[in-house]
């Protein structure tokens, strides 16, 4: 951007930028207005134009609302934007053909994909985003990343093909040295919660791949976004997820392998992956018949792309009684190992309920 005539009254906006007082050149699409001396002036992500005359007829104008509105939808739809006095951040997407599975609804794999998807755009909007996978700046500098030690997901009703959903996401602390991250997802038309996730996260070092504390600095940057706001009790979060082995599994899945595309830009698996490779194991009758009402995860250690998994299942008939439950729900206890030695990588919980006539 080049900037003339510094005493001249005229802003220039494009892109959503601003020079007040200053005449600016043009470097994309260009919209005039003439503000007040030394005023600000900017008309998109949420700022008003304060003081501000278009200048020019009625398609001038015209053409900077129609602009504006373009600019702003855009920014709803790609990045999203803060509420609640920025402690939230909202995030809109559509339910793509290739993200719905063969009853055309969205699978439990795309929904976690666009909680981490919320998450991380979450972090790059506001600021703190540096080179890493959603890690700080002052992360960055001490080769730190964050890694997901738990996901509890709870589904009231999928979306269908079409559909548009708007997801709210947030941070608060997790113990001395961890973040808790907490996602709704609602239907954008009735504003109906649909689903609700919470996540632990823990940091580790980038190449020794070891756990580390919180420096202070890390948590200087992320305490201003901090919202105590449970999606989920604590209690039903935390509860112990049994171990399963050979002998109490009904169900074997071997040869499971990563691929590189299964890789994340840390370098280890992606956590939505293990979802997959945790089905795999799941009778088809049930993945026929019923849906996941939710899923508990809890990730053990890593797995890297050379090594072998088997993914073990064990059903049985839902025993809670309540509101919430219904004749025939199912319950599931999964286990992702290495083939060959037997060391833990995922320990998972889930509950499954009978799916409705199309």
């Amino acid at each position: 951007m080049s900037v003339t005539g510094a005493a001249s009254p005229w802003v220039s906006i494009a892109g959503g930028l601003s020079a007040a007082g200053k005449k600016t050149g043009d470097f994309g699409r260009l919209f005039c207005v003439r503000g007040k001396a030394g005023g600000a002036v900017r008309l998109v992500n949420g700022w008003k134009a304060d003081g501000a005359v278009l200048e020019g007829g009625g398609a001038a104008r015209g053409l900077l609302e129609k602009g504006v509105a373009e600019e702003e939808a855009l920014n709803a739809f790609k990045l999203g934007r803060f509420v609640e006095e920025r402690f939230v951040y909202r995030q809109t997407f559509v339910i793509r053909s290739y993200e719905i599975g063969p009853d055309k609804t969205a699978t439990m794999e795309t929904l976690m994909n666009l909680l981490q998807e919320t998450a991380l755009n979450h972090v790059m909007s506001s600021g703190l985003a540096s080179d890493g996978f959603g890690a700080t700046h002052e992360m960055s500098l001490r080769k730190l990343i964050w890694v997901v030690t738990r996901i509890n997901i709870q589904v009231d009703r999928y979306s269908r093909w079409g559909d548009i959903v708007e997801i709210d996401t947030w941070v608060a602390a997790s113990g001395k040295n961890g973040m808790r991250r907490d996602w709704i997802i609602r239907d954008y038309g009735t504003k109906e919660i649909i689903t609700r996730a919470t996540s632990n996260w823990v940091i580790m070092h980038r190449e020794t791949r070891r756990l580390s504390k919180m420096p202070e600095q890390v948590r200087e940057e992320v305490r201003p976004f901090y919202l105590d706001r449970r999606t989920i009790l604590q209690s039903d979060n935390d509860s112990k997820i049994d171990k399963l082995n050979d002998e109490t599994a009904e169900n074997i899945r071997s040869g499971l392998a990563p691929r590189w595309n299964d890789m994340d830009v840390n370098q280890h698996v992606n956590n939505v992956k293990y979802i997959g490779w945790i089905l795999e194991s799941v009778p088809m009758k049930v993945l026929e018949e019923y849906h996941l009402a939710s899923m508990a995860l809890e990730y053990r250690r890593e797995c890297r792309q050379s090594e072998l998994l088997e993914s073990l299942t064990s059903m049985e008939p839902k025993e809670e009684e309540g509101p919430e439950s219904g004749e025939g729900d199912l319950r599931s206890t999964h286990l992702l190992q290495l083939q060959e030695s037997g060391s833990e990588i995922v320990r998972a919980r889930a509950q499954w309920c009978i799916k409705e006539p199309a």
